[in-house]
């Protein structure tokens, strides 16, 4: 693979994940007649789902998701860890869970443009 592919790769994944939480919140959650489709009593398949996303936002599940995993991605020297921290906050971030999706996707950018820098000068950085 070339490297600027690899290196443009992850930043790719955070935009698709960027749009999909978006198509999620705007298409899925948010409309009124979707609400109203799960609350008679013949509710369609999928109403189970929206039903488990949106206990996720009321518990701030997502929002304590995307911090552990930005934890984790400044632990653990890995792109796609840096990467899936960022995803999960721009999800959290969609999702009304601002403060961990925010600290997520900040912590998750910051780590994936380390490593990139990193890997691009060949090394590890210095530790004082």
């Amino acid at each position: 693979m070339k490297p600027s592919l690899r290196a443009a790769l992850p930043w790719a994944v955070i935009v698709i994940a960027a749009c999909i939480a978006a198509l999620l919140r705007y298409q899925f959650i948010e409309p009124q007649h979707m609400q109203h489709a799960c609350e008679g009593a013949t509710r369609p398949w999928w109403c189970g789902t929206r039903e488990l996303v949106v206990q996720g936002f009321l518990s701030y599940g997502y929002g304590y998701a995307a911090i552990v995993v930005a934890l984790v991605a400044l632990c653990w020297r890995s792109v796609a860890m840096a990467t899936l921290a960022a995803c999960i906050g721009v999800l959290a971030l969609q999702l009304y869970c601002y403060e961990g999706g925010a600290l997520a996707l900040l912590i998750g950018v910051l780590r994936l443009v380390r490593l990139q820098y990193d890997r691009e000068q060949g090394g590890s950085p210095i530790t004082a």
